[in-house]
């Protein structure tokens, strides 16, 4: 709710229009907004690094995030979080790439475009995102797919992401694994 500006004083501002949204929703609309960045940048810049250097510039993720912004409205969004994702993983993709391709059957390039943008955004928050349940970035990573990706594929990002989580969420991963245990023994 804006509190009206008293004497229409020009210099003056709402503090609760700078804030970020903080809501799950807020934090999966970044998500959505970030796979779409992600996936424009991987069709894109990242994709002529690798093939033909000479295409490569323009379509930066910076460039990609202030198009969005400009473009949408983003006043639901949790921005902060979409910065960092846009901002993050697209500067360790060749290490969250490499993480990933040791879980697969077939090389990360072969993969449908929205399926490794989903990958990364869920190997980057299960990597860096500790205070996001695993099951959590699990769940989300499927609802994107779900939404965005083919058919069948939640059950391919559902299988790498659960390895990777038992990978480096160990602790956590075998915490609810013997709760699990626990519950269906009862």
């Amino acid at each position: 709710m804006n509190t009206p500006n008293p004497d229409n004083a020009p210099n003056t501002f709402d503090i609760s229009q700078t804030g970020y949204k903080t809501t799950h929703t807020a934090v999966r609309k970044a998500r959505r907004f970030a796979l779409q960045g992600l996936y424009e940048w991987l069709m894109t810049d990242f994709r002529f690094d690798s093939e033909n250097k000479d295409l490569k510039g323009g379509n930066e993720p910076h460039t990609i995030t202030a198009r969005t912004r400009a473009d949408n409205a983003m006043h639901t969004v949790h921005l902060g979080y979409y910065h960092e994702l846009m901002r993050n993983i697209p500067e360790q993709a060749g290490e969250l790439i490499v993480e990933i391709s040791t879980l697969l059957d077939r090389n990360f390039n072969r993969l449908d475009v929205i399926e490794r943008a989903v990958l990364l955004i869920g190997t980057y928050e299960l990597k860096h995102s500790l205070h996001i349940p695993y099951k959590v970035v699990i769940d989300e990573a499927i609802q994107l797919n779900t939404h965005f990706g083919a058919t069948d594929a939640h059950k391919f990002i559902n299988a790498i992401l659960d390895k990777y989580a038992k990978k480096v969420r160990e602790l956590e991963y075998n915490a609810n694994k013997a709760k699990k245990t626990k519950n269906s023994e009862q």
